[in-house]
């Protein structure tokens, strides 16, 4: 899946409805950007943005939007509740699907500089951005707000990370950084806002003082009452979700809870929050039952059912798990393994070298894995094998993790090819020497990776082999011949690329490694057939 970060621009403009507006537009015109949600605040006059893309369509957005709130916001004229010190206030980038929080830091740098060289303002560097321990949090940087910034821009101690160290009154000064998805996350109380307020204090990192902590890391929390719920809640902010979990703050608070013997009534996530934070509380409960979940709908279905979160307002995973609103068009990403399988038969068969043998091997040893997560299917779940659901249980998940592995590999195989291929095709020259170089070792390394994957599976087949349902037994030979055909394949495409490369060390230290996998793979078959053959009902 493609790498995805969130950016969440904070303006000083939350009345004026045609700057709002026209923020959003820039950033909706941002090729690779998707506007997720705009919320103006009209007595803070700010309006918090939330968009997402890759690294590098995140940072033209931002930039984007920057130069219209230049050009539309007046600080000079400036008035709201919430603490603000320039038009663009605060713009955190945030690492959601596959990137790093270096990634993320490297966005900010690249935004502070950009758009310090671009329209000449003073930017700031934030959380894990700055490396100034008296200038990495938000509000030491923001102190004195916009009304103190001349002065404090006059003292070197507080000279901007980027741009001029001087205060232009139209526009202020902005920060910029990089931080941990923020999750805003209430547990709902049957009780007053001071039991509330109560566990909160016990649970929130800042406990009472310094000297009575909280038990939860990354946790902030304060404890009201909502008069449309009719309810208390704790109200929360989880800085790190990764460290402290939704579920672990869910279970905190209704263990307090109970020993103040007050109801729970359920909880609710305010705006959006990733699948992976939903998925962690799927599994804890899973655990925690010892239940049998792999598909992800179902995973995510039992979290919003154990937390509660439709008890105050639906919870729709499609509209509140970001990963959801902006899911890959597969068709773009994935066009091969989208195709029909007679479209992808037929393309094999045309006039053209790719598709060819390596996402043929991919798409075989991906069914291979597949036939033998059947072969468990068909023997999990009756009572006639209730006996070995156990059993099940440890061999299912390996053999539906590798099926759906192996596919993206399908398209990446044709793809490192048509990259090797236009590496080719640059003029003769020491760049494209280092292009081809890098191009033929991901044509190798990508039917390897499908070797690797491949290779996973046996040990839970030669299980399955024992213990499935021998009613399937057709099934799992064909899988198992599968596998290893699949593996075969990209064995040989390993092997021819390998003759292009000049990487002597790589070249021993791969071929090692494939043959070794390939051994196994026709090892680990024979063993297979073979105690199918001698199996009895």
């Amino acid at each position: 899946m493609n790498k995805l970060v969130e950016c969440v621009p904070n303006f000083s403009e939350g009345r004026d409805q045609s700057i709002i507006d026209a923020i959003s537009k820039a950033i909706r015109d941002t090729p690779g950007c998707t506007l997720l949600d705009v919320d103006p605040g009209k007595s803070t006059n700010r309006t918090v943005y939330t968009f997402v893309g890759c690294p590098d369509s995140i940072v033209n957005g931002a930039i984007n939007a920057t130069k219209v709130a230049f050009k539309l916001i007046d600080m000079t004229k400036h008035h709201g509740e919430h603490p603000r010190m320039g038009a663009l206030d605060v713009c955190p980038f945030v690492p959601v699907r596959n990137v790093t929080m270096e990634e993320c830091v490297n966005c900010s740098k690249e935004f502070g500089k950009r758009i310090s060289e671009e329209i000449g303002v003073p930017i700031f560097l934030y959380e894990e951005a700055s490396t100034q321990s008296y200038r990495k949090q938000l509000k030491q940087i923001r102190q004195g707000e916009y009304e103190g910034l001349e002065e404090k821009l006059k003292d070197e101690k507080w000279k901007p990370d980027f741009g001029p160290a001087k205060f232009i009154p139209s526009y202020g000064a902005s920060v910029t950084g990089a931080r941990s998805f923020l999750i805003a996350y209430n547990v709902n109380i049957l009780g007053t806002k001071e039991q509330a307020h109560r566990i909160a204090l016990n649970v929130r990192e800042a406990g009472r003082s310094e000297n009575e902590p909280g038990r939860l890391k990354f946790l902030k929390g304060i404890g009201w009452y909502v008069d449309e719920y009719k309810l208390a809640q704790v109200s929360m902010n989880l800085d790190n979700y990764r460290e402290t979990g939704v579920h672990t703050v869910f279970e905190e608070c209704s263990k307090d809870a109970r020993e103040l013997n007050l109801g729970v009534a359920g909880s609710e996530i305010v705006g959006l929050v990733p699948l992976e934070a939903i998925l962690m509380a799927a599994d804890y409960y899973i655990a925690k039952e010892n239940l049998f979940i792999i598909d992800e709908g179902l995973k995510v279905r039992l979290a919003i059912e154990r937390l509660g979160l439709s008890s105050c307002s639906f919870f729709d995973p499609k509209k509140r798990i970001i990963d959801y609103m902006v899911q890959e068009d597969l068709s773009i990403t994935e066009p091969l393994a989208s195709m029909s399988v007679r479209g992808f038969v037929e393309l094999l068969g045309s006039r053209t070298p790719a598709p060819g043998g390596g996402s043929a091997s991919a798409l075989i040893a991906a069914m291979g894995a597949g036939l033998g997560a059947m072969t468990g299917w068909m023997t999990f779940g009756k009572k006639k094998f209730e006996a070995l659901d156990s059993i099940m249980r440890e061999l299912l998940p390996p053999l539906d993790k590798a099926m759906r592995d192996l596919i993206p590999f399908i398209d990446a195989d044709t793809n490192a090819f048509n990259d090797y291929i236009k590496a080719m095709g640059t003029p003769k020259g020491p760049q494209r020497d280092a292009a081809m170089d890098k191009a033929l070792k991901q044509a190798i390394n990508v039917p390897l990776s499908t070797m690797r994957i491949s290779n996973t599976c046996w040990n839970p087949l030669l299980k399955m082999a024992q213990y499935g349902n021998l009613a399937s037994k057709s099934d799992l030979e064909v899988g198992c011949k599968s596998l290893e055909t699949g593996i075969w394949g990209a064995h040989r495409n390993v092997t021819i690329n390998l003759l292009d490369c000049k990487d002597a060390q790589f070249i021993e230290n791969t071929t090692k490694e494939a043959n070794e996998i390939l051994k196994n793979a026709q090892e680990s078959l024979q063993k297979v057939l073979e105690i199918l053959s001698n199996r009895k009902e």
